[in-house]
């Protein structure tokens, strides 16, 4: 492994040495100069948020990791502010920052972190309930974007937004939908730094290169191998990692090898045990391909992490049995030493392989995998039920 390409020798360029065009530091033609549409696509595809909540949580869409992000109030004491360095907004349902008379609650006023409604903080209002119970201040008004002193009704870099607050409500079978005021940002762990997600991307692009039966050579991919090798990117320990096995890209959580034919098949989960119900459910309907992007850690809000020591090529029925949990590779279950027994029919004991410390995943000796799928519960499964919605104020126009 190693490329035979030099890069720019100005430091905030990543363009081939001698190129013609102008200093590039985050060039997308390392890898749209030589693969194949589709596979371009997918890459750049993983450079966008996932829309999470959509509309409803004024959350924008189809819009690239590097943006303005939506941090929920209830979220703020998680998160390192200057993170996000394009920008943040703080959410806040009305029942968060107006107390029963509709001043000011006591939270908001003794928190921290300053919040300003109209500057770096907006309220979302999802029912009309709430919009009747507790209404906008006489002087707030709904949210806009401006530039330049005008109106304008795209987000762009020069675009600010004005205004206090949003309106999001449903429709009902007696009152239409009501949507006030542009989108606000994106899911806040979805964030990434114009640079993480380039050579996330990068890598991504690579990690395609070395699927089965792919179609590239290594002249093909110098460009990008130069790119990653400058970043050290390629010194990773991808087998470990269960990333690369026998320089063949692989997933991270079954270690099967990732088939280059895979990465635009619509996904089917006919062969998956466990996932058979899944497949007679979705299959006529998903537009989902077997291979994704697949985070090795889950996406939360106290940490970023899509970067390039994060991301790879997953099977999509390996994302669904995974969820929300973190993939470990069998080295670093090794390495955390909790050793999984059996006992024996004649008394003895065998290992069969290695937990996590949570105890949310196992791996046998060689790496086959098994997931806690589901938490105990050692109170009222239906305070865990009331616990999970408190997090956001409920609709009840219906």
């Amino acid at each position: 492994m190693g490329s035979t390409l030099s890069l720019c020798s100005d430091k905030n360029c990543r363009r081939i040495e001698g190129h013609d065009n102008r200093h590039n530091q985050h060039p997308q033609d390392a890898w749209k100069e030589f693969m194949r549409d589709a596979d371009a696509d997918k890459v750049n595809k993983t450079g966008y948020a996932t829309p999470r909540g959509g509309e409803k949580g004024a959350y924008q869409n189809h819009v690239t990791r590097d943006n303005k992000v939506i941090i929920p109030y209830e979220r703020i004491e998680d998160v390192e502010l200057d993170a996000f360095q394009d920008g943040y907004v703080v959410r806040l349902f009305p029942s968060q920052y107006f107390n029963e008379e509709g001043g000011k609650s006591r939270e908001v006023e003794n928190i921290d972190t300053d919040v300003s409604v109209g500057e770096n903080a907006f309220i979302l209002y999802r029912s009309r309930s709430s919009f009747q119970k507790l209404p906008p201040k006489d002087d707030w008004e709904i949210r806009w974007l401006e530039r330049d002193g005008e109106k304008v009704d795209n987000r762009t870099s020069r675009a600010e937004d004005r205004g206090h607050y949003v309106i999001r409500f449903p429709g009902t079978n007696s009152q239409t939908k009501r949507v006030e005021g542009p989108p606000q940002g994106i899911f806040a762990p979805e964030y990434a730094t114009n640079e993480d997600k380039y050579l996330s991307q990068c890598l991504l692009a690579w990690l395609i290169t070395q699927t089965l039966d792919s179609p590239y050579t290594e002249d093909e991919y110098a460009h990008l191998e130069a790119i990653l090798e400058e970043e050290d990117i390629l010194e990773y320990d991808f087998r470990s990692k269960g990333i690369i096995r026998d320089g063949i890209c692989t997933c991270p959580l079954c270690r099967r090898p990732i088939v280059y034919e895979e990465l635009h098949n619509t996904v089917s989960f006919d062969e998956e045990d466990g996932l058979s119900n899944a497949g007679v459910q979705i299959q006529e309907v998903t537009r989902s391909t077997s291979v994704n992007l697949f985070h090795l850690k889950p996406l939360v809000y106290h940490e970023l992490r899509h970067a390039p020591d994060d991301v790879a090529w997953g099977h999509a029925s390996c994302n669904t049995r995974l969820g929300q949990r973190r993939c470990y590779s069998i080295s670093e279950l090794k390495d955390q030493n909790h050793s999984v027994y059996v006992s024996l029919d004649d008394g003895n004991s065998e290992r069969i392989g290695y937990a996590s410390r949570d105890r949310r995943m196992i791996r046998s000796n060689d790496g086959a995998v098994w997931i806690k799928i589901n938490e105990e519960f050692d109170e009222d499964p239906l305070d865990r039920v009331t616990e999970f919605f408190a997090e956001e104020e409920t609709v009840d126009d219906n």
